[in-house]
């Protein structure tokens, strides 16, 4: 049989107009796909939409308007014979638009938290404003131990779920403070400075050059019975020694935090709040470390730190590991240095006496609260001007605010802020 020849001549013309224009318009298809996004086909780069991250993001900290008053949100912590400490520490640091929880650890007995609680409930400024709270529940907090970690998490927890009512969600800085620390201004001279700062700031003293804290602190694992058992126990030691962490940088070194951190620390939108919260769970002192280290490994903080404590603190040189006493020889030093906060004192030490009166203006006796613009009484028959309750946004800073202002201004000068933040 002869194979079957098909001439050019043969095919049918009318198919050629359509094969034209079809093979036209899947080249221009093509080339199309290739170089125009289309929001109905998928794209090579995945929306960040679809990622857990993105549905998670801090309370912005420019919630309130530039200029408006802050609030505070203190812990204060103490542990057995403290009460009375903690009562006198928070009375000096009260203002009534400020937050305040109390942590008795669980070496107190019972009743120490229950007459504090009592007293506290009975006092008729604090009783008015609903803004103190004792932690009922106590922790085994150990000292150097990873226990006083979770102490302070615990308080910052509460802070950020408490009632509408009690002003839980609604504060702009968390600092933690002992019953052995002091303020060295009032708070309306910390609100009024603090006013005129960005919301974002974190207050931390910092550095990753850790020395001889890497072969003491870093490399020893320890083991902290507080995590475990009911009565309180000294941390001990596992002979083996482990290598300084690569996945994130260590840095060391009391703070003032931002609520966005806080809240970054708490819920951890990421991974690395709860990665470094299980590293420094065998760290020694581990306080010294764990807000720091994750402040400086995280991309949206580690430039909002400032590299300062906002405290007085006495050591020797290299420090060791429990700072000085103060006393009264070391009064004109703490004012000198500008700063907000001392420590460390021992209870009833006559110092704190000197600070009442000359600082913080107290002179209506032990019980009354440091004075400020929100105090209304009529202070007839010498009654305490500060035992009604007034305008509380109404300010009168004084030669404190003076001081910290121009701490605060140094401290964010173009030679100490960037320079200073997390390397």
């Amino acid at each position: 049989m002869k194979p079957i020849v098909v001439h050019a001549a043969a095919v049918d013309r009318r198919w050629l107009l359509p094969l034209a224009v079809g093979s036209a318009l899947s080249l221009f298809l093509l080339v199309l796909l290739t170089t125009v996004p289309f929001p109905f086909f998928p794209s090579s780069s995945p929306s960040p939409a679809l990622f857990v991250e993105h549905k998670l993001a801090p309370t912005p900290p420019a919630s309130r308007a530039a200029g408006s008053l802050p609030r505070i949100a203190y812990v204060i912590s103490g542990s057995a014979k403290d009460a009375s400490a903690l009562r006198r520490v928070l009375l000096a640091l009260y203002h009534p638009r400020n937050l305040y929880v109390l942590h008795l650890d669980a070496e107190a007995p019972e009743s120490d938290r229950r007459d504090l609680a009592a007293g506290l409930a009975a006092h008729p400024v604090i009783a008015a404003a609903g803004n103190v709270r004792v932690v009922e529940r106590a922790n085994l907090v150990t000292y150097r131990g990873p226990t006083m970690v979770a102490s302070t998490l615990h308080a910052a927890a509460a802070l950020l779920w408490g009632h509408s009512g009690a002003g839980g969600s609604d504060w702009d800085w968390f600092i933690n403070l002992s019953a052995s620390d002091y303020p060295l201004v009032t708070q309306d001279d910390l609100i009024h400075v603090f006013s005129k700062l960005p919301r974002d700031l974190n207050f931390i003293d910092h550095t990753s050059n850790i020395g001889w804290k890497e072969f003491q602190r870093a490399k020893p694992v320890i083991i902290d019975p507080g995590l475990y058992m009911k009565k309180k126990a000294d941390v001990f030691w596992i002979p083996q020694r482990r290598s300084v962490p690569t996945a994130f940088k260590l840095f060391t070194a009391w703070m003032a935090l931002s609520r966005s951190l806080v809240e970054y620390s708490i819920w951890g939108w990421d991974n690395l709040p709860r990665t470094v919260l299980m590293y420094y769970s065998n760290f020694i002192s581990s306080p010294e470390g764990y807000f720091h280290t994750v402040v400086c490994n995280a991309e949206e903080f580690k430039n909002t730190t400032v590299n300062h404590d906002l405290h007085y603190i006495s050591w020797d040189n290299p420090p060791k590991q429990h700072p000085h006493y103060l006393t009264m020889d070391d009064l004109d030093r703490m004012i000198a240095s500008d700063a907000p906060f001392a420590r460390k004192f021992h209870a009833d030490e006559p110092v704190l006496d000197r600070i009442d009166a000359e600082l913080l203006s107290r002179h209506a006796g032990p019980d009354a609260p440091t004075p400020g613009g929100w105090c209304a009484g009529t202070g007839d028959n010498g009654s305490d001007p500060c035992s009604v309750v007034g305008n509380t946004s109404f300010l009168q800073p004084g030669r404190g605010a003076v001081r910290l202002q121009r701490l605060v201004t140094s401290l964010l000068s173009d030679e100490k802020f960037h320079p200073r933040q997390c390397k």
